[in-house]
């Protein structure tokens, strides 16, 4: 059972289901709040009574013991009795809390707390691009939400707690102002006016506060208003506390009495206004049925995508229905041109939504045929390139064939751009068997220098993406770690938010793969990895990832599967039998195992052959440890899984070796 921790307000466990769990008594409820303060190290029983009696009863560490007991059975119920504790545990000469980092929800504050705090310090602009405004405010406005009142209000007295307390509140004054220059960097100054307004009234020693407040009434027309609250800050700062106010605020004071530029509008205010006047020209001499407006569009929809979110999401859906569109005018060369605008680069090789990328793949086929070799090599090598990269993740031959063509194409007209986006095809077309991350790296590489020299920037972060992904696989972390941060400099300088998706998962990979780390602290970097992808578009990815990367990191650890019901979406039918096997269920687990098919041809199939190997090799099954020796050997140098950049299950050398013990010792 998986439990969270609220303190953040009174204290409060809740079950996985959010049932707040019974903890008894107030003497209990501090036991926990003074293990969760210790954020997982030991707290010795003496520290304990000292802490939680001024003048120690007799009995008293027998009576820590009770509540540390009581603590275990509601914390975990289901724990046969005798076994030890997995939650709350007894270590020397104490008691420690291995909650994992996102269950507690002050931890998970202080965490975005501080990537809003360093988003805003990297950037003299409100807040960086290396994270969305909205999304740096929609954090904060769910992170501020969590708070119930002030923090382990039911220990507030305990000196033990003042400082955590007390760190926790300036953490949350901070949150307060950062969420406001977050929402004032998208415009919505007279909100924050009205909300800032009680905030200086509350805490008035705040000059950050004050900046913000005069700030927000300013760019809402009340000069004025601006004025006074600066005045009011300097005596208040003056009188009460006999210091002047700092730089910031004495040189806001200055630029709104010169009406300085910058403050009417930020950077992005102007650019708004630019795109308007383009848009607003653009609708006014455009007419509205003109052909070239699908073409407008599709440009549109390149960039759309790659904003994440919502954005990717927005620009498939429009990009289906402008092919659409475009065919039913009847002009084939439009159709093509609209078909091979996409060039979106792709990372990753399951497609999120299949019925669309048929759709796609149908119509590039249907207009080739029109396209005269020769006149049309150019378009003709991106509906194939388009093909190549819509047919990832499937079996179908024509996707190789379609990724072979378009390269050749490229290649022989010259076309920087095309040859990238035609490399894009050949990467996705790289899975039809294990143990090709080697010639992966050198597609990534191709990719990088071509794109570097001809200013191709989003494949320039794809060649690094592959490249990460090559050299993980290889066990060469050293040198997919400088692919990494290459990748992640690129996507801050041009504000490409779903590199940071991949990075971070790989940063979790790269923990596991090193073996030094506990199993709590892999598990929890998975899952912090695992919120980048709430909402960044990409289901094809997210469906099932978390769960398939911890079943991995417990397999290679030899732990069993979980055995409760996991959402493991496409990869059910290669954790189902370790799955039933944890439940001591060997028939059923047999079964499932005969009936696994080959993985899909993409970044995992050696993760989850290695998975069924594993269930051959504990059931004794010569077939099936047969196919999966058979079909890991060409990757024997590989580490199993890492190819993806997103977990590992180890070296599939590891497996192999297990897999011919079953199989009599057969060569290696």
């Amino acid at each position: 059972m998986r439990v969270t921790f609220e303190v953040l307000g009174p204290v409060v466990a809740r079950d996985g289901a959010g049932t707040r769990l019974d903890l008894r008594g107030p003497r209990h409820r501090a036991v926990l709040a003074r293990l969760l303060l210790a954020r997982g190290r030991v707290v010795p029983v003496t520290r304990l009574v000292d802490d939680l009696w001024p003048d120690p009863p007799p009995d008293a560490v027998g009576a820590v013991r009770t509540f540390v007991a009581a603590l275990r059975r509601a914390l975990e119920p289901d724990r046969p009795r005798r076994a030890p504790a997995r939650l709350l545990v007894t270590e020397g000469p104490g008691y420690a809390l291995r909650a994992d980092p996102d269950t507690v929800d002050a931890w998970r504050f202080e965490r975005v707390v501080t990537e809003s705090s360093a988003s805003s310090a990297s950037s003299v602009s409100p807040v960086s691009s290396a994270l969305p405004r909205a999304a740096v405010a929609a954090r904060l406005e769910e992170a501020l939400g969590w708070w119930r009142g002030t923090a382990y209000a039911d220990v507030a007295d305990e000196p033990w707690a003042r400082a955590d307390r007390a760190r926790l509140a300036e953490l949350r004054l901070h949150a307060v102002e950062l969420l406001a220059e977050a929402r004032l960097a998208l415009g919505h100054a007279a909100e924050v006016a009205a909300d800032l307004d009680a905030h200086v009234a509350e805490h008035p020693w705040r000059e950050e506060a004050w900046r913000l407040l005069a700030l927000a009434l300013y760019r809402t027309g009340r000069q004025g208003d601006a004025l006074a609250v600066l005045r009011r800050a300097r005596s208040l700062l003056a009188d009460q506390l006999g210091v002047d106010p700092g730089p910031r605020l004495r040189d806001l004071e200055a630029d709104i009495l010169a009406h300085a530029e910058h403050l009417e509008r930020g950077p992005e205010d102007a650019v708004g206004r630019v795109w308007a006047e383009a848009a607003a020209a653009y609708d006014r001499t455009v007419s509205s049925g003109a052909r070239a407006r699908l073409e407008s569009t599709m440009d549109l929809l390149r960039t759309l995508a790659v904003t994440g979110g919502g954005g990717l999401l927005t620009a498939r859906r429009h990009r289906v229905a402008a092919v659409a569109a475009a065919e039913e005018l009847g002009d084939s060369e439009l159709t093509a041109r609209v078909i091979g605008a996409y060039d979106v680069p792709a990372i990753w090789m399951r497609v999120d939504d299949p019925g669309e990328a048929a759709r796609v793949v149908a119509a590039a086929e249907r207009v080739l045929p029109a396209l005269a070799p020769g006149r049309h090599d150019a378009v003709r090598a991106r509906l194939l390139a388009t093909i190549a990269v819509e047919s990832r993740g499937t079996r179908a031959p024509r996707g190789g064939e379609a990724a072979r063509l378009a390269e050749e194409i490229a290649r022989r007209l010259d076309d920087p751009a095309l040859l990238a986006f035609a490399l894009n095809g050949v990467f996705m077309q790289s899975c039809h068997r294990a143990g090709l991350a080697a010639r992966r790296d050198g597609v990534g590489a191709e990719l990088i220098a071509v794109s570097t020299r001809h200013g191709l920037v989003t494949y320039e972060v794809l060649g690094h993406l592959v490249r990460l992904q090559a050299r993980a696989a290889l066990a060469d972390f050293t040198g997919a770690d400088g692919h990494a941060e290459a990748a992640d400099q690129l996507a801050r300088r041009h504000d490409l938010p779903l590199v940071d998706v991949f990075t971070r998962w790989y940063s979790a990979l790269r923990l596991d793969a090193a073996g030094t780390a506990r199993a709590a602290e892999v598990e929890a970097a998975y899952r912090d990895a695992a919120r980048l992808l709430d909402g960044a578009g990409m289901p094809g990815l997210a469906d099932g990832l978390l769960p398939l990367a911890l079943l991995c990191a417990r397999v290679r650890r030899g732990r069993p599967a979980p055995t409760g019901d996991v959402g493991w979406g496409p990869y059910a039918p290669w954790a189902r039998p370790l799955v039933l096997l944890a439940r001591d269920r060997r028939a059923d687990a047999a079964a499932a195992l005969r009936e696994v098919p080959d993985p899909p041809p993409d970044l995992l199939q050696e993760a989850l052959w290695c998975l069924a190997g594993r269930a051959a090799v504990a059931l004794g099954d010569r077939r099936a440890a047969e196919r999966a020796a058979d079909a890991l050997r060409p990757a024997a140098g590989e580490l199993a899984g890492a190819g993806s950049g997103l977990l590992t299950v180890g070296p599939v050398a590891e497996h192999l070796a297990r897999l011919d013990d079953v199989l009599g010792g057969r060569a290696r």
